[in-house]
């Protein structure tokens, strides 16, 4: 008999609790051999992470040894991986009931049970930190090297430290070289830093030595999510308004292009993620990274990524630029950069000003500073360039009834750059701290600018605006968050809008 592994428990409802001495909740991360529990400790005074496996006595953990080292003789890991997770686990249980029988370890079915999760999770998963990829709620995973808690960002609890630790150098150093090898990357004495993606499209940053990193070797995980947040998930979350939401809806619709910029894990991607649903489902898109994170829905769409030289002298490189200036070629309606940093900004804004909407993110805390970032080396556009953005999300860390949360903080419109640097921007939306609210005016330039160009009456624009902010509302309120459901919801209004609104009792 196969041993049962559920990988895809169900996700529990986690709340909010103010007072962090009463959190004490369980959950299963892989079930039914490892859960997660989050509680007050009291001797630490802080709340804690801890990974709850099967308990292993003296005995089985020197059956586990030995079966672990037979296996490493024998077991062609590569293989297991690539194949469906039915097929891993029967080619693993296959091998270690052989090896077991070989060197004739009596064991019950119960220790059997144990040591399979824990061969499972070093040959197959990775090693400690598995339960922590599985976790739905995790963001972010830090270990700063050896004799030290390795810490996460949980989406509900935030910051928190777990029970793992690494405590031998050799071992730390071993799961690094994994994380390069389940990356596709190198790592090394002679290369000691890592930046690459995990199969799942896990971001991963790692350092390999002590002299680079004082504490030993060090990695951070940035967890993918496979499924984007929806529209409406980010409005239940206060994270924008319904009307945020519509003007950008109207803004895709009729290819206008737009900056987020904020600082690091600020959600910016997520945001960008978030209103690639509102482009026009006929559409043709192509989107350029150094690392996947962008998850569009839709077919019709080309992703790309950078891929970095192979040893020296930058042989078999292909970077941003050379992907955006290619993906010109591609003839896209619509075109995304994860990120823009250097030379390829100069590519990307003569795209916009041939027409072609454009969508990126951008490290900046306000829209001075981003256009200082965009004129001043080593990207330096002229102004004339910079005037063909339309418009710039700021998204950024808040403080919320003492809860740590995103927001997008204002929406500014690109009025005109003058030649010394200064903007004059027209700020539809912006969000109030003190009263975490949002608020929007009806003056917008960029809906000027469309009314303009496609011949639209801003009436037209104003009103389309409302209904779509309304029916954003609505359904934030009914719960209507599934992906796939929001997915269908506007392909079926860009086809018939009036059903749509009627579905919802709304009025066209």
């Amino acid at each position: 008999m196969v041993v049962n592994i559920d990988l895809s428990p169900s996700i529990p409802a986690l709340q909010k609790i103010e007072d962090k001495t009463k959190i004490n909740v369980r959950y299963a991360l892989i079930s039914p051999y490892a859960f997660a529990h989050i509680h007050w400790d009291k001797n630490i005074g802080e709340v804690v992470y801890e990974i709850e496996e099967p308990v292993l006595d003296y005995s089985e953990k020197e059956m586990l040894e030995k079966v672990e080292n037979a296996m490493l003789e024998i077991l062609n890991v590569n293989v297991a991986v690539e194949k469906t997770m039915e097929a891993i686990t029967e080619y693993l249980d296959k091998t270690a009931k052989l090896l077991i029988n070989e060197l004739n370890l009596g064991m019950s079915n119960e220790t059997y049970d144990k040591i399979f999760y824990y061969l499972f999770r070093d040959f197959i998963g990775f090693n400690e930190i598995d339960p922590l990829l599985r976790d739905y709620f995790i963001e972010d995973i830090e270990c700063n090297g050896i004799n030290t808690p390795v810490y996460i960002i949980h989406r509900v609890f935030r910051n928190l430290r777990t029970s793992i630790v690494f405590k031998d150098m050799d071992r730390s150093a071993s799961f690094v070289e994994k994380l390069a090898q389940r990356a596709g990357r190198y790592i090394s004495y002679a290369q000691p830093l890592l930046d690459g993606t995990l199969p799942d499209g896990s971001r991963v940053n790692a350092t390999y030595t002590k002299d680079v990193t004082s504490k030993g070797p060090t990695f951070t995980i940035r967890k993918f999510t496979k499924i984007p947040w929806t529209p409406t998930q980010l409005i239940a979350f206060n994270t924008v308004s319904p009307e945020m939401m519509a003007y950008f809806w109207i803004l895709l619709q009729y290819k206008s292009s737009i900056l987020v910029a904020g600082g690091t894990a600020s959600g910016k991607t997520t945001f960008l993620n978030a209103i690639a649903f509102f482009i026009p489902p006929e559409a043709r898109v192509v989107s350029i990274e150094d690392t996947r994170e962008i998850n569009l829905p839709r077919e019709n769409w080309l992703p790309a990524v950078a891929r970095p030289s192979i040893g020296t002298g930058k042989v078999g490189e292909v970077d941003l630029f050379e992907l955006l200036k290619s993906s010109f070629r591609q003839s896209p309606d619509y075109l995304i950069v994860g990120e823009v940093r250097g030379k390829e900004a100069f590519v990307l804004f003569q795209g916009m000003a041939s027409g072609h909407a454009s969508l990126s993110t951008m490290h900046a805390d306000s829209v001075d500073t981003l256009i200082r970032r965009l004129e001043t080396p080593p990207i330096e556009l002229s102004p004339t360039l910079v005037n063909t953005l339309d418009c710039v999300a700021i998204a950024t860390h808040a403080v919320v009834n003492q809860q740590e949360t995103r927001r997008i903080r204002d929406v500014s419109e690109i009025v005109n750059v003058n030649k010394d640097g200064t903007a004059i921007v027209n700020t539809p939306l912006i969000w109030d701290p003190k009263r975490d609210v949002f608020y929007f005016k009806k003056q917008s330039r960029v809906f000027e600018k469309i009314s303009q160009r496609y011949g639209i009456p801003i009436e037209k624009l104003q009103r389309e605006f409302e209904l779509r902010a309304k029916m954003l509302y609505e359904l934030a309120k009914q719960k209507v968050f599934g992906f796939e459901e929001i997915q269908k919801i506007i392909i079926d209004y860009y086809k018939n809008p009036v059903e749509v609104l009627a579905r919802y009792n709304l009025g066209g």
